[in-house]
């Protein structure tokens, strides 16, 4: 018989379940959506108890669909978005407040402050990230100052903290297991990636309580099984990684100098660089990529915080398009850009700028300008950004990157993938199996449960299904990236 495995990804924009064959296939697939919340400019929240109910939603829906399959199911993976940040009641599990979204740029004063104080490297040798409101230990500091109650809570040991493969778990289990994986720790700017623990320096400089903190696993981990009472089966979470560690992990990527491209809300390029740790000179962070019977392997990351939703801001801003499958051929529709450019800085600039502050933009127009135009400009934003990151990627590891693997859902996009192919002067692979970062879960838990000998064995069954190559030449492709350039610089 067939074994099963089943893939839970709780991403910004929906909440997924998936069961996969040992092979990749997807047997059953159910989406819900989630929405966002933006009390302010640049505040981003979720509501907590609807992460969980849209979760155990398509939980259930999917293990309906066939007996047989459930039955065959060896083990359950869970992936993420990651850097969100929860405190809920240890007892009830009742949130204290929304969710803060990774996207949140409402503590960048006080990373402004903290700056200032020259604290910045110290907190770069242990962790790896830059001092930004884009991690969680900020967002949960603000929880712990602002609303009322909470620090005293917390203090007394009524309080728990975790992003939300944390939240997720502790849930799933009936509130039996307060546990987070190697990859979600390394995003919360307070575990130290070289000591591979909670850092009390850092906790002291954020002033979080330590009881607050879940234990940290290997990615590869048995975390805990369902409770009984929920889906009527005791099936073993044996996997957990944040999105674009499971991602790096489903595009087989585990081989240091290998690189992927995740587009999907924002955009997360990773450089596997193996068991030493590179610090970036180019603002990127070094992060955990795998943690795996006592080793890590770390990566490059270099996050955009804005790609998809530049497409769902032309469908539901401007109406501009119907359906994001509509962008291709409106692009295509043009023979080039017409001069513009669109720099999709909703929540302000991530790698390699760093600025919370930044602001969308849309220059170059003219009375010639079309809708066509704009749209295109939205899908070659997603290739500049990434050049952005690749440029610098190279120049950190002092290695050339001839192959970028990608995917999301804007790698449907084919106009998008032959531009980026052109706008880096690489190669692009498509992987056969379209979902890397359930599948990257689903194989964390497959490892674990013996479905597959090892992750060496999941990277050796990676498979491409569209290859792209550059077409362009590589100065005039230059010359349109230095157009990108200066748009940038309109957006501070």
């Amino acid at each position: 018989m067939t074994t099963h495995l089943l893939a839970i990804d709780q991403g910004t924009s929906s909440s997924r379940a998936i069961i996969f064959d040992e092979h990749g296939g997807v047997r059953f697939i159910y989406q819900q959506p989630v929405g966002l919340i933006y009390p302010q400019d640049g505040w981003v929240e979720q509501d907590p108890k609807m992460l969980v109910k849209s979760t155990f939603s398509v939980i259930r829906n999917v293990l309906s669909q066939d007996e047989d399959v459930t039955a065959s199911l060896a083990g359950v993976g869970i992936t993420n978005q990651r850097e969100t940040t929860i405190v809920w009641d240890r007892n009830t599990g009742e949130p204290v407040y929304n969710a803060i979204v990774w996207q949140d740029r409402r503590t960048a004063d006080f990373c402004t402050t903290l700056k200032g104080e020259n604290v910045e490297e110290m907190i770069r040798g242990k962790t790896g990230l830059l001092l930004d409101p884009y991690f969680s230990a900020t967002k949960l500091r603000w929880i712990l100052e602002s609303v009322e109650g909470v620090r005293a809570r917390a203090e007394k040991g009524e309080l728990l903290f975790g992003t939300v493969d944390c939240y997720l778990l502790w849930h799933l289990t009936g509130g039996r297991v307060h546990a987070t994986d190697a990859t979600n720790a390394s995003r919360t700017m307070l575990y130290n990636i070289i000591g591979h623990q909670w850092d009390d320096d850092l906790l002291k400089l954020f002033n979080i309580p330590k009881q607050m903190l879940p234990k940290v696993l290997d990615n590869i981990s048995e975390f805990g099984q369902f409770d009984s009472g929920l889906f009527g089966c005791n099936l073993m979470v044996g996997g957990m990684a944040g999105d674009q560690q499971s991602a790096l992990i489903g595009q087989g990527c585990v081989h240091s100098g290998m690189v992927k491209s995740t587009y999907g809300t924002g955009c997360f390029a990773l450089m596997n660089i193996g068991e030493t740790p590179v610090m970036s000179e180019h603002k990127l962070i070094t992060t955990i990529g795998l943690s795996s019977g006592g080793k890590v392997s770390y990566a490059l990351e270099g996050s955009i915080f804005n790609a998809g939703t530049a497409i769902q801001f032309l469908r539901d801003n401007l109406n501009f398009i119907g359906d994001a499958k509509e962008s291709e051929n409106m692009a295509q529709s043009v023979p080039d850009n017409g001069g513009v450019y669109f720099v999709p800085a909703f929540t302000g600039l991530g790698a390699p700028y760093w600025n919370p502050a930044a602001r969308g933009v849309i220059c170059g127009l003219s009375r010639d300008t079309q809708k066509a135009h704009i749209v295109r400009a939205a899908l070659e934003a997603q290739a500049y950004q990434t050049r952005d990151l690749i440029d610098v990627m190279q120049k950190d590891s002092g290695r050339k990157i001839d192959v970028l693997r990608a995917d999301g859902g804007l790698v449907a996009n084919g106009f998008m993938c032959q531009f980026l192919a052109d706008i880096l002067s690489i190669d692009i692979e498509i992987p056969k199996v379209a979902e890397c970062t359930a599948w990257g879960a689903a194989c964390l838990a497959g490892v674990q449960s013996n479905v597959f000998a090892s992750i060496e064995d999941v990277s050796a069954r990676w498979q491409v299904d569209r290859h792209y190559k550059p077409r362009e030449k590589k100065q005039d492709m230059d010359v349109l990236y230095s157009g990108w350039q200066r748009a940038v610089e309109k957006s501070y």
